[in-house]
């Protein structure tokens, strides 16, 4: 997977363009700025509008090309991140120490997924927020019939309602929705889409 997304974000152009995720972009205008961890952050697009609205942003991703094209639109912008290259487990964060987690079509395989989640929620403040947006399993059906729809091939790393209530079912409080809406963020989610929406409160 490593070498997928070196290739993908090694292109010259943003795969999943340079704005934020529209429904992350809604929800962030609404909360106060704090210090916010953003895994699978990718080319960086989130963790940059969060940075340009004043939180202190932190990110990580399996892939060197990623946090290059991050650091290098955060230049742009005139803002800075905290980016490593990595898994979570490498990661070296405190516990209890974001006010913030965001998960924009972060697909991690399912093995590990429930893990990874877990461990993410360790390291959210009493009080703190997850905001996640997912494909949901009724989405493999638009990326077959439209591939520049994007999201995983794989039934197993869909998401289903079920499935993130179990996983964040400490969480106290829990907005979650499942939507289709029409994707446009870069070369790569381009079409009519099935989506989950989450919020959820520490």
């Amino acid at each position: 997977m490593k070498e997928f997304w070196n290739q993908r974000y090694g292109a010259k152009e943003y795969a999943y363009g340079v704005e934020p995720n529209q429904f992350l972009k809604e929800e962030l205008e609404r909360i106060k700025p704090g210090k916010a961890l953003f895994p699978a952050e990718g080319e960086g697009r989130n963790a940059v509008f969060a940075a340009k609205l004043g939180w202190e942003v932190f990110a990580f991703d399996i892939s060197e090309s990623g946090k290059l094209k991050a650091e290098k639109l955060a230049g742009l912008e005139g803002v800075s991140l905290d980016y490593q290259v990595g898994t979570l487990e490498e990661m070296n964060y405190e516990k209890e120490s974001f006010d913030l987690i965001v998960l924009i079509f972060a697909h991690f395989p399912k093995p590990i997924r429930s893990l990874i989640h877990a461990g993410l929620l360790e390291l959210l403040k009493p009080g703190g927020l997850v905001i996640l947006e997912c494909f949901s399993k009724a989405h493999l059906a638009f990326s077959t019939a439209n591939p520049k729809a994007g999201g995983p091939k794989e039934i197993s790393m869909l998401f289903s309602r079920e499935e993130l209530m179990e996983d964040f079912a400490s969480l106290q409080e829990i907005s979650l929705d499942e939507i289709e809406v029409f994707l446009s963020e870069g070369e790569f989610h381009q079409g009519q889409s099935s989506v989950i929406r989450m919020i959820g409160q520490k």
